[in-house]
């Protein structure tokens, strides 16, 4: 059962509370027991049988699905209560604002109730296997929580986020979620909420399949603590790479931005800003996996980069995808000396023109709030060098801060030079902060908006260290 029951019928519930926690009752599985108690209690509240109905003309959420829709050892920490309410506000936030206390049952209560609705309220409509948890991959679930919000969940779900909950508290919470719904039960639930609670304000986003399962995928992974995410890169699929194969789709397809040999100038580049990355100035060996991935699979804003790059995952396929990555690894070695490249060489000049947006007022008015100590400093530094995502910054600005990353040489224009003291000194914290969120639109600057802004300040306190 999920939420707690607002309607209360005097002595007649009293005495059932009293009746489910003698002592002398041991159900464990009886199922006939089992059955006894939902029937007697239950049933005052929750539907167990019939058609969806809306939540207007019901007195708390239906079991008609529970055996497809919970997790069993949710459950069973539900029904012992153990598990915070889910609607704060109430099931019924039309009558009353004021959750109600929900009946407890023992622990061989709580299983034998649970056996129960495993057998007997199973949801038809739900395809077992539908969902596939263990293909979740990290990007999917980063990217399911902006079509979260992106589709307005957040209007009426609370959620998680970097420690705090944000959201409406209307509906359901979904912190912890990934503890409590089955996945299969949550994707069919997802693709037409109204069929379950039809009239009552369930909303119908108009989102693709793909889309969905990035979404489930997010609330699949909430509360779930080392969630072991899937790794494409490790798929028969790269065990069957081809480098020639991957000549072909180069040519076919990336060739039209980045040039037959690489050099970013292809028919379609004279036309673009920011200019397609030259790729004959990348080691490609040496970047991450994991983001050349998704670069390549799901696009360049999926990584912040250019809306120009396309997400060729539809077109070319897994295979394609491992295909090409061969081929680039294969064939770009980069430069030998950095600061030879054509774009690159300039990573290292102090004063670097530049069109950069100005950020708002509220932001250009900010001081760091976070004191600059060693702590912080190397906080910052641990990010610079390692942990910011969707790509650590020393990959484009290098290890010293002045521009000569292994991925600098192949972006015009080229990366700042944190070094440049004359240069730093004149750019307001608040500005560096809006930027590392929002990117630089031009550049090859991309957004950092998922990194909390304590870690935003820490990191701005590390390049700053690096000026000179």
């Amino acid at each position: 059962m999920t939420v707690r029951s607002w309607v209360v019928v005097g002595s007649a519930v009293l005495s059932l509370l009293g009746f489910m926690s003698s002592p002398q009752l041991s159900f464990a599985s009886d199922q006939s027991r089992a059955k006894e108690i939902i029937q007697q209690t239950c049933a005052q509240c929750h539907r167990l049988e019939g058609q969806p109905d809306s939540r207007f003309n019901l007195k708390a959420p239906d079991l008609i699905w529970a055996g497809s829709k919970y997790k069993r050892p949710w459950l069973i920490r539900w029904l012992t209560g153990k598990e915070a309410p889910l609607y704060v506000k109430g099931y019924r936030w039309d009558l009353t604002e004021v959750p109600s206390k929900h009946p407890m049952v023992t622990e061989p209560e709580a299983n034998a109730i649970a056996d129960y609705f495993a057998e007997h309220n199973k949801d038809p409509r739900v395809k077992v296997g539908a969902f596939d948890l263990s293909k979740v991959t990290k990007f999917e679930a980063a990217f399911g929580g902006m079509a979260y919000k992106a589709h307005a969940c957040l209007g009426c779900h609370v959620i998680e986020e970097n420690g705090k909950f944000i959201g409406g508290p209307q509906s359901a919470s979904l912190v912890a979620a990934g503890q409590r719904y089955d996945q299969d039960w949550l994707f069919r639930f997802g693709q037409n909420p109204q069929d379950f609670t039809p009239h009552s304000g369930e909303f119908l986003a108009d989102a693709t399949e793909p889309q969905l399962r990035a979404v489930i995928g997010y609330l699949m992974v909430q509360g779930v603590k080392d969630f072991t995410y899937y790794e494409p890169w490790t798929s028969p699929e790269f065990g069957m790479a081809s480098v020639d194969r991957g000549k072909v789709i180069y040519q076919e397809y990336c060739s039209q931005c980045h040039g037959a040999t690489g050099k970013g100038d292809g028919p379609a580049a004279s036309g673009l800003e920011p200019k397609p990355a030259i790729h004959a100035n990348i080691p490609f060996e040496k970047l991450p996996i994991e983001y050349l991935y998704n670069v390549i699979n799901h696009g360049g804003p999926a990584v912040g980069k250019s809306p120009n790059m396309p997400y060729w995952n539809l077109t070319i396929g897994q295979q394609g995808v491992a295909d090409v990555i061969a081929y680039l690894k294969v064939t770009f070695k980069g430069v030998p000396d950095i600061a030879a490249a054509p774009s690159g060489g300039q990573g290292g000049v102090c004063e670097q023109p530049r069109k950069t947006a100005k950020a708002p007022d509220e932001f250009l008015a900010k001081t760091n709030p976070v004191l600059a100590s060693a702590g912080a400093i190397q906080a910052g530094k641990t990010l610079y060098l390692k942990t910011a995502q969707p790509v650590a910054c020393v990959m484009c600005h290098g290890e010293q801060g002045d521009g000569k990353g292994i991925m600098g040489a192949a972006l015009v224009p080229p990366p700042r030079n944190f070094t440049c003291g004359s240069m730093m000194k004149d750019i307001p914290d608040g500005q560096l902060f809006w930027i590392i969120k929002n990117g630089s639109m031009g550049t090859g600057m991309m957004p950092f908006s998922g990194l909390p802004d304590e870690q935003v300040w820490q990191l701005i306190h590390y390049v700053r260290s690096l000026a000179k």
